[in-house]
């Protein structure tokens, strides 16, 4: 019976991501965006730890019925292009002619990419662009940049969903998971800082922030070389 308990909460854990992302739609619509940034974060957190609670708690041996994977892709859906598309619009980060058909890139670029079967690849990769529009978003209204770089960027990324570069998934990488996940979480205790400071926080700070998202795009590009020299080589 605890562990059934346990696996119902894990998967409520999971769930509560999607109320988060509820009340971060209604700060979109009230303009207050340093508080939608704030829940945002709080998401990307819940979303960061109930894997591992998951496997703690044998989710998929204790509740086989239960689909919690899907349940991760549907919060994952609603508070990383959803929300963050929102805020595109509501924060007028878009040329306004454009706005309505560049948000909609990524809503269905990144339909395609939740619901390719190898998403997450085996060994754990997301395969194209991870939707980390969150992320991507977050940048554009904290640094500021141009609306059509914010434009051209969506339309890239958007494409770059459907190559199938693989990225890595970080608390699972298979090397230089520790190194990953510290700058990791250094990285997540500056852009907190740099929402409660926002509209206007430190520039250096938030320049210096960038190094992390160039570390994770550089040490997936890394595995991705090595992988496919060694297939050109098992070939040969």
């Amino acid at each position: 019976m605890a562990n059934l308990i346990f696996a119902w909460l894990v998967h409520g854990y999971t769930a509560l991501g999607a109320v988060v992302g509820l009340f971060t739609i209604l700060a979109i619509d009230e303009a207050n965006f340093r508080l939608a940034f704030f829940l945002m974060a709080i998401a990307v957190i819940i979303d960061a730890t109930d894997g591992a609670l998951a496997r703690a708690a044998r989710v998929k041996e204790v509740i086989p019925w239960f689909d919690g994977t899907l349940l991760d892709n549907i919060v994952d859906y609603l508070n990383y292009v959803i929300v963050p598309c929102l805020i595109l619009l509501h924060g007028n980060l878009l040329p306004s002619q454009d706005a309505l058909w560049l948000a909609a890139l990524p809503v269905l670029s990144s339909a395609y990419g939740f619901c390719q079967r190898d998403a997450k690849t085996a060994d754990h990769f997301f395969l194209g662009f991870p939707s980390y529009w969150n992320v991507v978003f977050f940048y554009f209204y904290a640094l500021k940049t141009a609306l059509w770089i914010n434009g051209f960027l969506i339309i890239i990324l958007s494409a770059l969903v459907f190559v199938p570069l693989r990225f890595i998934y970080p608390s699972r990488a298979p090397r230089f998971r520790d190194s990953t996940n510290l700058l990791g979480a250094l990285w997540g205790v500056a852009v907190l800082y740099i929402i409660h400071q926002l509209p206007n926080p430190p520039r250096r700070l938030l320049l210096a922030s960038l190094l992390f998202p160039a570390y994770y795009t550089l040490l997936s590009l890394w595995f991705e070389l090595r992988r496919i020299v060694t297939l050109r080589r098992t070939d040969n």
